[in-house]
């Protein structure tokens, strides 16, 4: 029998997909930065931003995300190096564990 994605993280990545095609990922760590500028040309970059988001989030027992918005927050790290060649201040290197595609 095949599994499905529970509601609520169906809705995660829904949301962020949204917030990423919106310019608003990550807000207020990448406000002011068009990262849509960078990611045009890059679009292996955007599919980079979804594995950290994926790869970060976590699931309960039922499938429910527990840790959406830090998941959306690492992607917004790796999205702010990209943009800036530099972490925001404060944040931790990003682990390759994390932007692995699988």
């Amino acid at each position: 029998m095949p599994s499905h994605l529970s509601p609520g993280t169906s809705g995660a990545f829904r949301r962020f997909a949204g917030w990423l095609a919106r310019g608003s990922v990550g807000y207020p760590m990448l406000e002011g930065i068009d990262y849509w500028e960078e990611l045009r040309d890059s679009p292996s970059q955007a599919e980079i931003c979804f594995a950290i988001f994926a790869n970060v989030l976590e699931l309960d027992e039922r499938g429910e995300p527990v840790n959406e918005k830090h998941a959306e927050r690492r992607a917004a790290t790796w999205l702010y190096q990209y943009c800036k060649g530099e972490l925001p201040p404060g944040e931790p290197d990003i682990e390759p564990w994390e932007c692995a595609l699988h």
